[in-house]
């Protein structure tokens, strides 16, 4: 119950600092014969940092919940 509390605390933080990340695809734009054209285009993954604080928050409440038991 404490790994899960300590998972949950340091992911709520993480998110509530980090509010997303980019990652990179590449497509392709033309493909014709003996010619390709590709282009990389970014994908951003974005979350609300009030969605860090509720983790957060929940794994303080499965510590406090972990240490009475």
């Amino acid at each position: 119950m404490k790994t899960l509390a300590i998972a949950l605390i340091a992911i709520g933080a993480a998110m509530m600092v980090f509010t997303g990340f980019n990652f990179v695809t590449r497509e392709k734009v033309v493909d014709v014969g003996p010619v390709h054209v590709s282009k990389n285009k970014d994908n951003p993954v974005e979350w609300s940092p009030i969605a860090g604080v509720v983790i957060l928050a929940a794994g303080i409440v499965v510590l406090v919940a972990a240490r009475k038991k």
